[in-house]
């Protein structure tokens, strides 16, 4: 809230305080940084190739994953080219239109990605669960209305958000003590009444992440009922297996958002609020294609095809 006296016209831009001010650090940073979000890339891009090119893989399971792939590909790229940037140039400076691109393209990837775990949960269900329906329950048309279902409602829930910070006041403060900004980030900075804008994060920006969360844990009772009836131990295994990927990159995504967006904390940011944006935007989109490709051995076939590039399949 500003204090009267106050100067409440709106900051030309912000600076980016980083990770880190020690010089050693910050070019230690930069190389891991460079190679996380080089592995990341090009571990998603080979994902979507590799579904895209094999027939084998043109299913439910792998169309959301291929859109998951793209969304991390987006998710990470609206954070890590601008700070790169600023270390290569020295500048940590970020102009306020950017600094609402920024939230409103973090707001929007956070959302789908949400959703789309949300929606491969569901699929595990259809096939562990009802098997003998899968097929007419989860059809390609059913497919693209769920992923177009997810980029609306996320569009609309990051455009609310947005436009909400642009009728708050930021006043002497503009230094962001993270190497992005986000929503949280700039509430925390701005010195006029964020009542509003709080109330709107904690019911309608709640809900891409609390209807998804619950509908997975939902799902995932319901298949572990239905795979404890399962009478061999290897049928279990084999049905387990299938949503271990999944589970792991849920356990990742939702852990450490949850940690910092619905955890109770004081005004600033603290460390473990940068520690845990790291882990939600550069480890989480980077670990992905490995934790959905190590025991995949169909996923694998068709990365070494792709790779060696010979045919998926031969006659």
């Amino acid at each position: 809230m500003a204090t009267e006296g106050e100067n409440l016209t709106l900051v030309s831009g912000f600076i980016l305080l980083g990770i880190s001010e020690d010089p050693k650090q910050q070019q230690l940073l930069f190389i891991l940084f460079l190679s996380m979000y080089l592995v990341m890339g090009l571990g998603n891009l080979l994902i979507i190739l590799a579904i895209t090119t094999d027939a084998r893989l043109h299913n439910p399971m792998y169309f959301f994953l291929a859109n998951l792939a793209f969304v991390d590909i987006g998710f990470t790229s609206n954070t890590i080219p601008k700070m790169l940037v600023n270390h290569v140039t020295g500048h940590k400076g970020i102009p306020y239109a950017g600094c609402l691109t920024q939230t409103f393209f973090f707001a929007l990837f956070v959302s789908i990605e949400s959703f789309l775990l949300g929606v491969m949960a569901y699929d595990r269900y259809a096939a562990i669960c009802r098997p003998l329906h899968y097929a007419t329950s989860v059809t390609p048309q059913v497919c693209i209305l769920l992923v177009a279902a997810s980029w609306t409602t996320a569009l609309g829930n990051a455009l609310t958000h947005t436009l909400s910070l642009t009728r708050l006041s930021f006043c002497t403060n503009n230094q962001v003590p993270n190497f992005f900004c986000d929503l949280s980030t700039m509430l925390k900075l701005a010195c006029s009444d964020t009542f509003f804008n709080y109330v709107m994060v904690n019911t309608v920006g709640s809900l891409p992440v609390f209807f998804p969360f619950v509908g997975i844990l939902v799902s995932y009772m319901r298949i572990f009922a239905a795979v404890m009836r399962i009478p061999s131990t290897k049928g279990k295994w084999k049905a387990f297996s299938t949503c271990g990927s999944h589970l792991s990159v849920v356990s990742l995504f939702y852990g450490t958002l949850i940690g910092v967006y619905f955890n109770p904390t004081s005004s600033h940011i603290s460390q473990k609020d940068t520690v845990a944006a790291v882990m939600y935007t550069v480890v989480t989109p980077m670990l992905n294609p490995f934790i959905y490709t190590f025991r995949n051995s169909d996923m694998k076939g068709a990365l070494g095809a792709l790779i060696s590039r010979k045919p998926a399949f031969t006659p």
